[in-house]
C-alpha cells in the first residue's frame, strides 16, 4: 500500500452506520482500521478489525497504535461506537449508567486522546463525533435522559476541541442524526418512528455517510455539528 494512502478510524464499525461508514471511506481509497466489541475480520486487505470496547483504555490505545503500525498514521476519526438506552430517567439502574458512559463518555475519551495525539505528530487530522438530535430537541414521550446526558457531553466538546486544536491543523465536528433505519430499530416500530420527523420518514445510513463524506472534504468547517435528523432539530411539530 502506497505510504501517501489516508487512513481512517471508525468505532462502533460492525454494523448499521458505521459499517456503512468503513464501505465510503474504502471507496475514497482509505484505510480502514474497523472497531467494534464483537468486529470480525474483513476479507478486504483494506480494512483491519480490532475488537473490543473502546471505553477500555488498553483497546483504545490499540486500535490507534494498529493504524499507525500498518499505516503509518491516522487522518480521520470517526466517533460513532455509542450506546441508547430508552427509560423514564428515574428507571434507569446503575448499570444502565455505567455503561452508557463507557462507551459513549469513556470511549470517546481515550480514542481521542491517542489519536489528537498522533494528529499533533503529523501536523493534521479530522474528527468526527455521531451525537443524536435529541440533544437540542427532545421528544415529549420519548424518555432519553442519558443518551442525552452523554451524547450532549459530546456536542459541546466537539466546539471546545474544534477551538483547543484548530491552529495545530485538527479540525473537529459532530454529526447530530435523527432516527436512522438501522438493525438497531425493529420493523415493527417503523411507523411510530417515522413520526417523529417532520419531514415523516426514517433517515437511511447512506444520508449520514453522505454528510460525513461532506464534513471529511470541508476544510473551512470545524466546531460545526451537522444536523441530519429530517427537520427534528427544527422545533414542534
Amino acid at each position: 500500500m502506497s505510504n501517501e494512502q489516508k487512513v481512517a478510524v471508525v468505532t462502533g464499525a460492525s454494523q448499521g452506520i458505521g459499517a456503512g461508514i468503513v464501505q465510503a471511506y474504502r471507496d475514497q481509497g482509505y484505510a480502514v482500521v474497523a472497531n467494534s466489541r464483537n468486529i470480525q475480520p474483513s476479507s478486504d486487505a483494506g480494512v483491519i478489525a480490532v475488537p473490543g470496547n473502546v471505553g477500555d483504555r488498553a483497546v483504545a490505545e490499540q486500535v490507534i497504535k494498529t493504524a499507525v503500525e500498518r499505516f503509518g498514521r491516522v487522518n480521520t476519526l470517526i466517533n460513532n461506537a455509542g450506546i441508547f438506552i430508552g427509560k423514564p430517567f428515574t428507571d434507569y439502574t446503575v448499570e444502565d449508567f455505567n455503561n452508557v458512559i463507557n462507551v459513549n463518555v469513556a470511549g470517546f475519551f481515550h480514542v481521542t486522546q491517542f489519536a489528537i495525539a498522533q494528529m499533533l505528530k503529523q501536523g493534521h487530522g479530522h474528527i468526527v463525533q455521531i451525537t443524536t438530535a435529541l440533544v437540542d430537541q427532545p421528544i415529549a414521550g420519548v424518555p432519553t435522559g442519558l443518551a442525552t446526558l452523554t451524547k450532549g457531553g459530546l456536542d459541546a466538546v466537539t466546539r471546545g476541541l474544534a477551538i483547543e486544536y484548530a491552529k495545530s491543523g485538527i479540525r473537529v465536528n459532530a454529526i447530530a442524526p435523527g432516527i436512522i433505519r438501522t438493525p438497531m430499530h425493529a420493523p415493527e416500530t417503523h411507523d411510530f418512528l417515522k413520526g417523529l420527523h417532520p419531514v415523516g420518514r426514517l433517515g437511511e445510513v447512506s444520508e449520514i455517510v453522505d454528510a460525513v463524506l461532506y464534513l471529511e472534504h470541508a476544510g473551512f468547517v470545524t466546531g460545526e455539528t451537522l444536523n441530519v435528523d429530517g427537520g427534528q432539530h427544527a422545533g414542534r411539530w
